[in-house]
């Protein structure tokens, strides 16, 4: 057992949750735990409670899938009253499925109930545990190295000897404030409350957009159910309505399929110590090319030992490049509707989908070597696998396939490539005009009255981290990654200076998005020297040296490597 003075954890969402789950597990009881939630409800964060979902919108996750806490979600359901969820469970619970994604509200409702079990048991193990909801924490000071002061929005001070930063997601309202019908997020689906009788953009094609489909949808028209199909009726007073996505590539959300078991072990990832061996013997850095085949091919090889004889002798951009190819020559609606027959065949035969299931573990894995990249392999990583992997790991629930579909057919939905050179600008009246060339080779200037950002949660850059004690004091700093051939970092250097690093007597880094930090979600300060009791697992802070991240499984991890460092 150690003995810890007080932990104050900034959010008190899913991060904050898991945190709890592993300080118990592990036998870490600190006198103190400060917990800091800027709204009314523990565990259930942004995305599974009303500030990021309503009724309508689904996790991408089914039970089955969800990280251990200490009731099962199967047992927790069969004793509540699940009236508002008619369609994922039958008042007698006779029809629970393990397998069935789950509404986000029903599962915020489980992770706050799972927190306030996992509360009462430290409590039993003599941790005074201090819960502060509808609290902001507006600052984080140093002033020696005793402990950290959190600063509230009323004023109010708390000293504490650890802090954990698990604020989760950030969105910006930037835009909204000044320009109507412009809207920077989905989220809280609440602020969209009148009908549109007119077109729609929405920017990105991502999980995020699905939700914002889902919640225009319902404004302005019904879905029918007619027999096994899905109909959308458009109400006759905005039959003007429709909705168009905006996307650079042009690719839908990959579906879900049948998973053989979690992905997302530790067992398998590259450990501390196996990542600092494999540095010394090959100078310092961490291969991209290893990791992909330790990770991905050599996984593949055991699931399907025919695709990996296609595969196992490309490079990681041939292989992105026969994986996309298909993708490039069909149109987006027709391969969504064929990677759906895919999926269903999958699920219905109880086999998964190898190398896709293969590359959403391996999209896992890279977190914890990827801080210890080239900066020549991390750009090459942003630049060709992870745009694949962004469309892969989406596993769209297929009830939102049907919805998309639904209203595809209808004539409501459609889709428009743009390449990099689109741009949006404020209409002087309402909502935006987007710029764009066709895929004719047009060149565009389209105004909607109402346009929603929903390209993802953003990285949250340095100069924009709320904390200005630990930013003014240089406890936190920008994540950078070292260039292996100085040449190649001196020519990005004269290419653009504002991305790139430059040190005596002539070293190169590359700045990535959001805050450094060392394998055990430590920050690191300006010095790039670990700041001692200051952790951080708020994903779009360290975003640029955590390149994916899995949502609860991501969670569970972090919270563990943060409470055995603790240790």
């Amino acid at each position: 057992m150690k003995n810890i003075d007080s932990i104050a954890l900034i959010g008190g969402g899913p991060a904050a949750l898991f945190v709890v789950k592993h300080l118990i597990a592990e036998k870490v009881y600190p006198k103190e735990l400060y917990i800091f939630e800027k709204s009314e409800a523990l565990g259930s964060g942004m995305p599974y409670s009303h500030y990021g979902a309503n009724f309508e919108h689904v996790a991408n996750v089914s039970a089955n899938e969800l990280p251990e806490l200490p009731q099962s979600f199967t047992d927790f359901v069969t004793k509540k009253d699940l009236k508002d969820y008619p369609d994922f469970v039958s008042p007698n619970h006779e029809n629970i499925n393990e397998y069935k994604v789950i509404p986000r509200l029903l599962l915020g409702n489980y992770l706050e109930d799972q927190f306030n079990i996992l509360l009462k048991t430290a409590g039993q193990h003599n941790i005074k545990v201090k819960v502060f909801k509808n609290t902001k924490v507006v600052d984080i000071e140093r002033k020696n190295d005793d402990f950290f002061t959190v600063i509230t929005e009323s004023g109010d001070a708390h000293n504490v000897s650890k802090v954990i930063i698990c604020t989760g997601h950030q969105w910006s309202s930037e835009n909204e404030t000044r320009s109507k019908g412009w809207y920077d997020s989905p989220y809280p689906p609440s602020k969209f409350e009148r009908t549109s009788d007119h077109p729609v953009a929405i920017r990105g094609t991502s999980l995020t957009a699905v939700d914002a489909v889902k919640t225009l949808a319902r404004l302005n028209g019904t879905y029918i159910k007619e027999n096994d199909d899905l109909k959308f009726k458009i109400n006759e007073e905005n039959k003007n309505f429709s909705i168009t996505l905006f996307s650079k590539r042009g690719f839908l959300p990959a579906l879900r399929f049948h998973s053989e078991g979690s992905p997302y072990s530790e067992g398998w990832i590259m450990s501390h110590d196996e990542i600092q061996k494999y540095k010394q013997e090959h100078n310092g850095f961490v291969d991209l090319d290893y990791v992909f085949d330790l990770n991905f091919k050599q996984p593949l090889r055991k699931k399907n030992e025919k695709f990996y004889q296609e595969i196992k002798d490309l490079t990681i951009e041939e292989f992105v490049e026969k994986m996309l190819d298909l993708r490039e020559k069909l149109d987006s609606f027709q391969l969504f509707k064929a990677e759906y027959a895919e999926a269903e065949k999958s699920i219905e035969r109880h086999q998964t989908i190898a190398w896709k299931e293969t590359l959403s573990a391996f999209s896992y894995a890279i977190n914890y070597p990827a801080k210890h990249f080239s900066a020549e392999d991390m750009m090459r990583l942003r630049k060709t696998l992870l745009p694949l992997i962004s469309v892969i790991i989406a596993s769209l629930p297929q009830s939102s396939y049907k919805e998309l579909i639904a209203l595809y057919d209808a004539g409501v939905l459609n889709l428009i490539s743009v390449d990099d050179e689109s741009y949006i600008e404020s209409h002087e009246e309402e909502g935006i005009i987007y710029h764009y060339t066709d895929e004719e080779g047009n060149k565009k200037s389209d105004h909607y009255r109402l346009y929603i950002d929903a390209i993802g949660q953003q990285p949250v850059q340095f100069n924009s981290i709320p904390f200005e004690g630990l930013k003014n004091g240089r406890f936190i700093s920008s994540g950078y990654i070292k260039f292996r051939d100085p040449e190649k970092g001196k020519s990005e250097f004269e290419k653009d200076s504002s991305h790139i690093m430059k040190t005596e007597p002539d070293h190169y880094y590359l700045r990535v998005d959001g805050l450094n930090i060392n394998d055990h979600f430590q920050a690191l300060d300006y010095y790039g020297k670990v700041t001692e009791n200051l952790y951080i697992m708020a994903v779009p802070y360290i975003a640029g040296l955590n390149p994916d991240y899995s949502g609860l499984d991501f969670c569970d991890t972090a919270g563990k490597r943060i409470v055995q460092s603790l240790l």
